[in-house]
């Protein structure tokens, strides 16, 4: 526990915590609405904040903030405006984002591509004080909306025209959604780096998925499973110097593949046990299982 006498460390594990919690919330309802990839292409535009940052000389953390929610929010209104289809607008906000970060990192004074490296991939040694205070603002938002709204975001992942139906403001939790992605982007990116915080939103709820049914129980897991590998991912890369990036991600595909091997042989054993109990009724009384319903859970 040595690493705990460094401020340099304590900086880097409070922000893992921080990421291992907003990146899974977010996560569990953009893999419901099917908009895993939604995390890589804010990821990708937030590069143009970074760059910015550089080259007016201002805080990058901020800087991707804001461009990376106005990316958010143009991709929602060309999804529900425009004739392009959304995977057109993630398409451009790949292709537009990296070419705008790469072309104001370049035109910056002095040049700042090893410091663009850091924030691609995640570094220990970069993650300021600013920085910390930064991503507890921004992670607090995240945790509000995700946890404050669970109920109404959830709704609208799960089916937009009966939320619709029923009352809520369905643009409006689709724009607060795709805002609060991009926060998240810009939390983690310190961390994970903005290439590869997509995976960290979404294989810790697809990992969950294979033990859980239930929406609350797959929250919960997700984040649990986020906490631990960030955590895991930054002590292992401070004794073994390797990018704290990739190593939170190799770290969550490892865990997604144990738990996958362990979630098999439950689900045949729950498979044979309802088998058996539904044996031993009253065949007249047996009726063909009823789908699930929006509030029974995620989807599997």
């Amino acid at each position: 526990m040595d690493f705990l006498n460094y401020a340099l460390m304590q900086r880097a594990l409070l922000a893992a915590v921080l990421v291992g919690i907003t990146a899974p919330a977010i996560g569990v309802y953009l893999v419901q609405r099917r908009q895993a990839l939604m995390g890589d292409g804010i990821g990708h535009v937030a590069m143009t904040g970074v760059g910015l940052g550089f080259l007016l000389n201002t805080s990058p953390v901020w800087m991707a903030t804001a461009v990376s929610v106005l990316g958010a929010v143009l991709m929602e209104l060309i999804r529900w405006y425009g004739r392009a289809r959304g995977d057109i607008a993630l398409a451009m906000l790949f292709y537009g984002g990296m070419a705008g970060g790469v072309m104001f990192t370049n035109l910056a004074p002095g040049g700042s591509n090893a410091n663009l490296m850091s924030y691609l991939f995640g570094s220990l040694s970069t993650v300021s004080p600013s920085d910390v205070v930064a991503i507890c603002l921004l992670a607090a938002f995240v945790v509000l909306v995700t946890v404050g709204l669970r109920r109404q975001l959830f709704a609208v992942s799960q089916d937009e025209e009966f939320a619709r139906v029923t009352g809520l403001p369905v643009r409006a939790l689709n724009l607060l959604t795709a805002v609060t992605a991009a926060v998240t982007v810009t939390v983690a990116m310190r961390v994970v780096g903005l290439l590869l915080v997509s995976a960290l939103m979404v294989v810790p709820v697809a990992a969950a998925q294979q033990l859980s049914r239930s929406f609350a129980a797959t929250f919960a897991i997700s984040v649990a499973l986020g906490v631990t590998v960030t955590l895991s991912g930054t002590i292992t890369s401070y004794y073994q110097d390797v990018p704290p990036g990739a190593t939170i991600v190799l770290m969550t595909i490892a865990a997604f593949i144990a738990l996958t091997a362990l979630a098999a042989p439950l689900a045949r054993r729950r498979a044979r046990a309802a088998a058996a109990a539904q044996g031993d009724g009253d065949p007249a009384e047996c009726t063909i299982p009823a789908t699930r319903s929006a509030g029974d859970g995620v989807e599997v």
